[in-house]
């Protein structure tokens, strides 16, 4: 019997569905594309008990891989390309490119690899959000690019120019600098003199 439980996380409700035995599919549930679970599933929180003591775990920064049984549903290039998401460390990122060589194929191979990944049943869990533009910039991510930039955040990865949000970032940076001349802070004891 497939079952469902919605919880709560920093990143926002996450669907979760699965059997006793193994997680099927892990989703985000904020914005416009959430999953409405089947009639045919029943609510349960009981199989999803270490899913969520996990997730739990990586949100406060205490793991950095996850334990369970998955049970991701795709095709055999699918399945090929989801192990090796699962072989990119925490904290670290890779190309749509260089992930598709790792996998042996051509030029063209990270469109491909691209399509597979944006079909990940089990984001976080199944890292998909490590990979990233040839560029360093965060490209398309199911839950939206908000998110990628949080996981990336909260994993310390070298992250990545974003290229929907340079105008933004720049204005921070600007914003910032204004602010700092001449300012002092105290953290834990540390004065910090701006200097420019």
């Amino acid at each position: 019997m497939i079952c469902w439980h919605q919880v709560d996380s920093p990143v926002g409700p996450l669907l979760l569905v699965g059997t006793r035995e193994a997680l099927m599919r892990l989703h985000f549930q904020a914005g416009p594309d959430a999953l409405r679970p089947s009639r045919s599933w029943r609510a349960d929180p009981a199989p999803f008990e270490r899913v969520q003591a996990q997730l739990t775990q990586y949100f406060c920064g205490a793991r950095r891989s996850f334990q369970l049984p998955l049970a991701p549903a795709g095709t055999a290039f699918q399945l090929r390309v989801w192990h090796a998401l699962s072989t990119i460390p925490y904290g670290q990122t890779v190309s749509y490119g260089e992930l598709a060589r790792r996998l042996g194929l051509d030029g063209r191979g990270a469109r491909a690899v691209g399509l597979a990944n944006g079909a990940n049943p089990l984001p976080i869990l199944v890292p998909c959000h490590r990979v990233i533009g040839a560029d360093g910039s965060l490209t398309g991510f199911g839950g939206g690019l908000h998110i990628k930039r949080s996981l990336l955040t909260l994993e310390g990865a070298p992250c990545a120019r974003d290229l929907f949000a340079a105008e933004e970032r720049d204005a921070l940076v600007i914003g910032a600098d204004k602010l700092l001349r001449g300012t002092h802070f105290e953290e834990q004891g540390v004065t910090i003199k701006a200097t420019r």
